[in-house]
């Protein structure tokens, strides 16, 4: 049975990707809003399903293996989300501000969790 902390995590994770969805819907369709959407959508998306196959890690290495690649895909989000906030995409900036600052919450606890693991794994 998994505890309330991994269950949290799993539903912001799941949160995030739906906000994720909303924002990748609400880019201009041109050329680069597209492109910037596409990018946008598998990052912002994985890390949620990434997260639910660590939870089903076959070895201590497999969970860092799977958490580290939900967190690559969480700071590429990131950098996508900063693109989308400089060009001016999505106004105002109240609306995309909250889900910058849940992308650093996530990408810090992700990394913990990594982390943690990991120093385990050295026992």
């Amino acid at each position: 049975m998994r505890d309330n902390k991994d269950y949290d995590l799993e539903d912001r994770l799941i949160d995030y990707s739906v906000r994720i969805i909303n924002i990748s819907e609400a880019l201009p369709d041109t050329r680069a809003g597209r492109h910037v959407s596409g990018q946008l959508l598998r990052s912002g998306t994985s890390p949620a399903p990434n997260y639910g196959e660590a939870q089903s890690a076959e070895s201590r290495k497999d969970f860092i293996h799977k958490i580290k690649i939900a967190l690559k895909e969480m700071r590429e989000s990131l950098v996508w989300l900063k693109v989308v906030r400089k060009a001016g995409w999505i106004t105002p900036l109240e609306k995309i501000e909250p889900l910058l600052k849940e992308t650093d919450e996530l990408i810090a606890i992700l990394f913990s969790s990594a982390e943690t693991a990991r120093k385990n794994d050295q026992r």
